[in-house]
């Protein structure tokens, strides 16, 4: 009986191993080859760069971070084009950017209106190329607040994400 078993059991493992599927794996010659078959993005995101805060009081947001924190603080600078007064704190890694209203048409005014303590308002992402960025963005059905990048706080070209697109977040895009 134990023969007959084992017969059994050998006939069914032979049966088993020829109707098997076959695993293949890629060599590092086909997988470097099968690598070059995929598109790369065009463009990097890079470090976080800052976020932004709207502060309905900018001196006593400046002197919070100043005086209390102990934190390194610009001065303040007007961006008309944009509608905002801008001061930096500094924190090591990446900054803090204050904003405050500039003119009644000012985004921040708005936001202001509906948040009055303030609160936070974006987040800004370095890339490498923005225009690249434009460009992959749009085909990937993510709305660009502007047609051309526009000159911001640190003097170098940046657009918005719409937050609807980028899970609540106004995203702020920054060439490097």
């Amino acid at each position: 009986m134990a023969a007959v078993l084992r017969r059994g059991a050998a006939g069914l493992l032979s049966r088993l191993q020829t109707s098997a599927p076959t695993v293949q794996t890629l060599s590092s010659s086909s997988s470097k080859s099968f690598s070059q078959n995929i598109p790369s993005c065009l463009w990097k995101l890079g470090r976080l760069n800052h976020v932004a805060i709207a502060v309905p009081d900018l001196e006593k947001a400046q002197s919070l971070y100043k005086d209390v924190l102990g934190a390194q603080v610009s001065e303040t600078v007007a961006l008309p084009e944009h509608g905002v007064y801008t001061v930096f704190v500094e924190l090591g890694n990446t900054k803090l950017e204050l904003l405050h209203p500039l003119g009644e048409k000012s985004p921040i005014a708005s936001f202001l209106q509906k948040n009055k303590t303030g609160g936070m308002h974006h987040i800004c992402i370095e890339v490498d190329d923005i225009k690249a960025a434009m460009t992959e963005l749009k085909k990937n059905k993510i709305r660009i607040l502007s047609e051309e990048p526009k000159i911001g706080a640190h003097g170098k070209p940046v657009i918005f994400l719409h937050p609807k697109d980028c899970h609540g977040v106004l995203v702020e895009l920054e060439q490097a």
